[in-house]
């Protein structure tokens, strides 16, 4: 069966990122820190005050990703190409982190969060002028609070007091980073 091809409309496109690229990364994101809960569960899933908090910001993750994989479908977007790879380096960044110490994967939650943060802000400033993507911008909106509110998390439950947090967060940081930039294309 051919794909129905896209037309693209005015408003299609707010600054260098196109509405179909900000729902490939958001959607590719959104999967990679499900991944990186689900490792780090695995790892100190039986400690009950981590498995707790964990287990409650993987629950809002998974919300963002629906949204997400309901968008993708509705709008016809292509996935990244990626999407194996972010399922192996999640787990393995969650896992990592989790093997580390209780420390040491809020480090991870907290480097994760912030770049999330940030691209979230990004996407709501270039989505502001842009009525026709006031659901997509409102579902952001949410997200970033809630990907906020996760960075506070690993801060009150001693992400500062990980081996090394200044260097392992610096480096996740920089991940995300290019995983975001990779994603919007790849």
């Amino acid at each position: 069966m051919a794909r129905k091809l896209k037309r693209t409309l005015p408003g299609d496109r707010v600054g260098d990122e196109s509405i179909d690229s900000m729902i490939r990364v958001d959607h590719a994101g959104e999967y990679g820190a499900k991944r990186i809960y689900e490792g780090q569960l695995a790892v100190l899933g039986n400690a009950p005050k981590f498995k707790k908090l964990v287990e409650h910001m993987a629950a809002q993750e998974q919300v963002h990703l629906d949204f997400f994989e309901k968008e993708i479908a509705a709008r016809q977007v292509r996935p990244t190409a990626l999407h194996p790879l972010w399922h192996i380096t999640g787990y393995a960044l969650g896992a990592l982190t989790a093997k580390m110490g209780a420390e040491a994967a809020m480090a991870c939650t907290v480097a994760v969060e912030e770049v999330i943060s940030e691209h979230y802000a990004e996407q709501l400033a270039a989505l502001k002028n842009n009525p026709r993507e006031k659901k997509l911008a409102a579902a952001i909106k949410k997200f970033k609070a809630e990907e906020e509110e996760h960075h506070d998390i690993g801060l009150k439950h001693d992400a500062e007091q990980a081996n090394g947090y200044a260097l392992l967060t610096k480096a996740i940081k920089s991940g995300a980073r290019l995983a975001i930039a990779v994603a919007k294309r790849v």
